[in-house]
């Protein structure tokens, strides 16, 4: 890449590493994750001992609106760095104006569906317009402008809803925003196509797949630490008996074993496996829906691991149970989606203990949390342990993508 007056061209030859801007960047997600813990935690905390209806699946997936919009602005700015020079003074420019959208984003979440609203949607459709209107101003070869126009088109497009949404009453804000967001994915999945301007498809895109890999293996480490975060300011909020020491360690070994099964051993080489794939924007795209799923999974972990060290021993909401168990479950999922897209097959130990989970859900129901916790980290410890065994004696196995 150069930085001349060109502007910053297409990804070959770029730097593999992150820069210290997009380490910073991270930084506000960071909060931002626990802006959304914390919300969804009111929101199931506030509703113990009663009747709740369909109240948990309303705020969670509020919450999930919420977070999804985060995870786009996140994705899209680390797309950019991985196709672009990250250090050219207009990449710098776009990441910053990202990272205070992201910042006002953060801070508007725990009322965005009440008084902040508007502050959220701006933040939202000013971090999405920016990039394509910044790119299309910083580089000059033609055939890398017309994405970046039809992107401009799209994103202004979404930000009606997006801001009309914001001025609605709740039910309607929900239902512009999720259309909003739905009409994004869609639109980026297709190529952004726009009559007269055409459209492009994923594999002819340049990026550097050792930085996309990397980005994406850092943004699972922001969800992993807010886990740490969150269930450490639980634990240090109340007093310190048994029950709640326990539910502390149990969230605390889930986080160790959630971190060890990510990284053994696809986690380390997914740098490898993106530069050996045909089309290693292909693989970046998959494994991008995989990131996101495993981070909805850790996120909704820390949710409910949080609940479990406040509650330990009170009677469980079937909400409660449902993060506590169903985060790891989707983890485990997505992971081995993740370890596919990496080796081209997939070990039998996580789907089986997603399904074991799944089979002890209706007794754990009529447990109380600290328990549900404890046998969680218990399944996550058979998985890393049999993860451990295969491994042992044998060399490192090579990424061997099925892209």
């Amino acid at each position: 890449m150069t930085t001349g007056s060109g502007g910053p061209v297409a990804a070959a030859g770029a730097t593999t590493r992150a820069t210290f801007l997009e380490l910073f960047f991270d930084l506000v997600f960071v909060f931002a994750l626990t802006r959304i813990s914390a919300r969804a935690f009111s929101d199931l905390a506030l509703e113990t001992g009663g009747n709740v209806g369909w109240a948990p699946v309303t705020g969670g997936g509020k919450t999930l609106l919420l977070l999804l919009a985060l995870w786009s602005v996140w994705q899209g700015t680390a797309w950019t760095t991985s196709r672009y020079d990250p250090y050219h003074s207009w990449l710098q420019t776009m990441v910053i104006v990202a990272l205070v959208c992201s910042m006002v984003m953060g801070v508007a979440i725990p009322h965005a569906f009440s008084a902040t609203g508007l502050a959220f949607a701006v933040a939202y459709v000013a971090a999405q317009l920016s990039r394509p209107l910044i790119l299309l101003l910083a580089v000059r070869v033609r055939r890398y402008r017309g994405l970046k126009l039809r992107m401009l088109i799209g994103y202004g497009c979404c930000a009606v809803p997006w801001i009309v949404g914001a001025l609605l009453p709740v039910p309607w804000r929900v239902i512009l925003w999720a259309a909003a967001l739905a009409a994004e994915y869609l639109w980026s999945r297709l190529g952004w196509p726009v009559p007269g301007l055409g459209r492009s498809t994923t594999n002819r895109w340049q990026v550097v797949g050792e930085h996309l890999a990397e980005r994406y293996q850092q943004f699972f480490l922001i969800a992993l630490g807010e886990t740490v975060l969150v269930t450490g300011l639980a634990y240090s909020g109340g007093n310190y008996d048994l029950p709640r020491t326990a539910a502390f360690a149990a969230a605390l070994v889930t986080s160790v074993l959630l971190w060890r099964i990510y990284f053994q051993r696809a986690g380390q080489i997914l740098a490898e496996a993106v530069s050996k794939a045909a089309h290693p924007a292909t693989i970046g795209r998959s494994a991008a829906d995989t990131h996101l799923l495993m981070v909805i999974g850790v996120v909704a972990t820390a949710i409910g691991y949080e609940l479990s060290i406040e509650h330990p021993l009170e009677r469980a909401e079937t909400a409660w149970v449902v993060l506590i168990v169903g985060g790891p479950v989707l983890f485990l999922l997505a992971r081995a989606r993740f370890e596919y897209e990496v080796f081209g097959r997939v070990s039998p130990a996580r789907w089986v203990a997603a399904l074991a989970l799944v089979a002890l859900l209706p007794l754990l129901l009529r447990a109380r949390p600290l328990l549900s916790s404890a046998v969680t980290a218990a399944v996550l410890l058979a998985v890393a342990l049999a993860d451990a065994r295969r491994a042992r004696g044998a060399p490192p196995e090579r990424a061997a993508p099925p892209f």
